[in-house]
């Protein structure tokens, strides 16, 4: 079982900046694949990144590549998200995931163990 806890969504300003984190309980963290997904409200949860069991290879959705940047360290069980340039298209929840699954890690499916969410909002 992985306990995953997510921190620091909030209210910014369009063109600011938030840092998400999540940290996890297992011991085993470095053998699960980590993601981010968003959710806004009537939508669906949807992909934004993902960082390997090393965390040398990020893969991100197009709509955040270049803004977003996603990090992990072993040592900590923590997965960050470096969220730059927030606009209009960025408020949700967002979610933290783990998966050691071998399942397409774009997919909700893939992961195994989810976050409670944390909110970020966005004012223009």
């Amino acid at each position: 079982q992985v306990q995953l806890v997510e921190s620091g969504g909030g209210l910014v300003q369009a063109g600011g900046s938030l840092r998400l984190s999540c940290v996890a309980s297992a011991r085993t963290f470095s053998t699960y694949r980590m993601g981010w997904f968003r959710q806004a409200p009537g939508k669906e949860r949807d992909f934004v990144a993902v960082v390997s069991k090393s965390g040398d290879r990020p893969y991100y959705a197009e709509s955040v590549k270049g803004r977003f940047t996603i990090s992990r360290d072993n040592a900590k069980n923590t997965v960050i998200l470096q969220m730059n340039n927030l606009n209009a298209e960025d408020p949700a929840t967002y979610y933290c995931a783990a998966s050691d699954s071998i399942l397409a890690f774009t997919a909700r499916s893939a992961y195994n163990y989810w976050g409670q969410g944390t909110q970020v909002t966005v004012s223009s």
